[in-house]
């Protein structure tokens, strides 16, 4: 039987208009199953983004024995078990390309008393995991990796966990959620310092459900033994996914987008003060509260960018948004400088590589560093041929290039788009922006 490979032909289009609204955001849609599976009683959530990471999640804890319904249009009811209360599961936990799943199950299932093991797909498996194992065993956890710190990971169940405090050496809110997860299992008091703000989705999410947690500064910490109470969970729709469409409107003249319903957590924005830095028109527009996490309606506009040098203490609250805001500097006048950002070379793939060699393609003139990139924007992109390697993010941060590009794009090997943003294709045409999407056998070029 021979496989075939997915593959997008972009072919720009604009201005972009309209209004939508972007799928639940992911990082949440993780926690609301997580917390909810090991709460007491019936958590209901709304908004549950239905990509193949979340549902990985999902499947995990009805692994171990948690009575989840549907999920249905965003709906998902979690019938928690307690802290107590999870099973073994009868195989390996297959996360596919979640690193987000892997890393805080890690964490989690540190505390458990049966042995668990964590596998996922050959993207996955290259990922670093030593950053969270080394810390968890610190805390007692008996965690087995693969050569070099890598999935999988054989985690050993009825070990005594016991709070440590951890100063993180990078700034990493997986690395930190997993931690506060095994401290919910751990005798005494789990504190984690971090050296740069990080997402706080846990440490909301953990008070949301009822169990204290204590911030102050860059410290967060909590106290082992406690319980989680069922709540209520409405996910605010994705800033991650929303990049697309605030550089896409950016980028192209004329445009003019809202994008409804956008969770603006001050850990995760920025993708807004980058691109505003950068001379981008967007306005948060009623700003709100929704669960816990604060919500807005951004309006994009169409705007002449300008390279700039990006605060190193932005790059952590931007670290997923980067190959979009590539595409942003690609089309920029002048230079835009990026250091500090290493991370991007352990995500789904090398992304300051393959970004790199894309913006090559299409005519852009760059220069790498082991943590970022020099880029020197152009007003009209080359057409060309991509690889995404891949990876969801770069995938559609080509299809957004497009939009400068003076032909097609096509890119090649797009299929885990589904992992983080189903319907972006047709989100995309929706507002004006042409992807099409056709398959070809794998090995073929696109």
């Amino acid at each position: 039987m021979n496989e075939r490979r997915t593959d997008f032909i972009a072919g720009g289009g604009g201005p972009l208009r309209g209004e939508i609204r972007v799928a639940g955001d992911k990082s949440i849609s993780h926690r609301s199953i997580m917390l909810g599976s090991i709460a007491e009683g019936v958590t209901e959530v709304e908004g549950f983004l239905e990509g193949e990471d979340s549902l990985a999640t999902l499947a995990a804890f009805r692994a171990m024995g948690v009575r989840i319904e549907r999920p249905s249009t965003g709906r998902v009811s979690v019938h928690g078990v307690g802290l107590r209360g999870l099973f073994p599961p009868p195989s390996d936990l297959d996360l596919g390309n979640s690193g987000t799943s892997m890393r805080l199950l890690a964490g989690l299932l540190s505390g458990q008393p049966f042995d668990s093991r964590l596998t996922g797909d050959a993207s996955l498996t290259r990922r670093p995991m030593a950053r969270v194992a080394t810390p968890l065993r610190m805390m007692g956890a008996r965690i087995d990796t693969a050569e070099g710190g890598r999935p999988p990971l054989l985690i050993h169940g009825g070990s005594a966990l016991r709070g440590i405090d951890y100063q993180m050496p990078v700034a990493s809110a997986q690395v930190k959620s997993a931690l506060l997860l095994a401290g919910l299992y751990a005798q005494g008091v789990t504190s984690v310092v971090e050296p740069a703000p990080t997402r706080d989705h846990t440490e909301r999410m953990l008070s949301g459900f009822g169990y204290s947690v204590i911030k102050d500064g860059a410290r967060a910490q909590l106290q082992g033994g406690g319980r989680l109470t069922a709540t209520r969970i409405q996910v605010p729709a994705d800033i991650s996914s929303a990049a697309f469409f605030l550089v896409a409107a950016s980028i192209a003249p004329g445009s003019d987008v809202l994008l409804r319903d956008v969770g603006i957590n001050p850990t995760r924005t920025g993708v807004i003060d980058i691109l505003r830095l950068m001379g981008a028109s967007i306005e948060l527009l009623a700003e709100r509260e929704s669960g816990g996490e604060p919500v807005a309606d951004l309006r994009v506009r169409g705007a002449p960018l300008r390279g700039i040098v990006i605060p190193v203490e932005l790059v952590p609250l931007a670290i997923d948004e980067f190959p979009v805001l590539f595409v942003a500097a690609a089309c920029a006048e002048g230079e835009t400088l990026l250091r500090g950002a290493e991370e991007l070379r352990v995500k789904e793939s090398d992304r300051i590589e393959v970004m790199a060699t894309g913006l090559r393609a299409l005519g852009v003139e760059l220069e790498t560093f082991p943590d970022g990139i020099r880029i020197r924007g152009r007003d009209t992109l080359d057409g060309g041929s991509i690889d995404s390697c891949g990876d969801h993010r770069i995938a559609m941060a080509f299809s957004v290039a497009s939009l400068r590009a003076s032909d097609a794009i096509a890119i090649a090997d797009c299929a885990n788009v589904a992992t983080s943003f189903p319907g972006f294709r047709s989100l995309a045409a929706s507002i004006g922006l042409a992807v099409d999407e056709h398959s070809a056998p794998a090995g073929h070029s696109a």
